[in-house]
Order: structure tokens, then C-alpha cells, then sequence
């Protein structure tokens, strides 16, 4: 199960970070990721980190999104810097046992989603 947080408002410019926290023991053998549907739109990657702290982002997020996970608490973070209208969607957490289908979104399991308003 995983369970997202930390959406919220913000204005443009703003910063947000978003936590995943995931239940089970074995998270650390996990690649998890976080994509994120707009209004009208199709669900799109954001960005992924194996298990390994290996990252990919999307070119949307390069330089201001940072993921990272702490395996000890079994949790996974999207930190959202320098904030556009554009970022606004409900982002999801996912995980998959492979890195490369993480990349593509083909998740094993996908979290509820958190809101993200960005006001311009």
C-alpha cells in the first residue's frame, strides 16, 4: 500500500515536497517513482529512483524536482522546487520491481495521488 502526502497550494516560485509512504518489508527492493496527471491531460512520468538511489527525470523537472527515498522509513520523496502553473496535477507514487518499467510507468502498484495547486 502506498499512501501520498504533501500536496497542497502554493504560489509560483514556491516549493513542495511530497512523501510516499509505503507499507511491507520490502521496499528497499523496490524502484519507485511518481507521475502525475493535469487537468485534461494524460498521465506523464515525473521521475523514478531504483533501489539503488539510481534517478531519471522527466525533462519538465530536470533541475528543479529532486527524488529520494530513505529505506529505513520506507518512503519515498518528490522535492518540487522553483514551482510553475504548469506543475499543477494530482501526482502519483508507484512502484514496480524494475527499474525500466518505472521509466515507462508500468507500475505494480500505484498510491492515491496528492493535489498539486500552483497559482501564477
Amino acid at each position: 500500500q502506498l499512501q501520498a502526502s504533501g500536496g497542497g497550494l502554493v504560489q509560483s516560485g514556491g516549493s513542495l515536497r511530497l512523501s510516499c509512504a509505503a507499507s511491507g518489508d520490502t521496499f528497499s527492493r523496490y524502484s519507485m517513482g511518481w507521475s502525475r496527471q493535469a487537468p485534461g491531460k494524460e498521465r506523464e512520468f515525473v521521475a523514478a529512483i531504483s533501489g539503488s538511489g539510481t534517478t531519471r527525470y522527466a525533462d519538465s523537472g530536470k533541475g528543479r524536482f529532486t527524488i529520494s527515498r530513505d529505506n529505513a522509513r520506507n518512503t519515498v520523496y518528490l522535492q518540487m522546487n522553483s514551482l510553475k502553473a504548469e506543475d499543477t496535477a494530482i501526482y502519483y507514487c508507484a512502484a514496480t520491481g524494475y527499474f525500466s518499467s518505472a521509466l515507462s510507468q508500468k507500475y505494480d502498484y500505484w498510491g492515491q495521488g496528492t493535489l498539486v495547486t500552483v497559482s501564477s
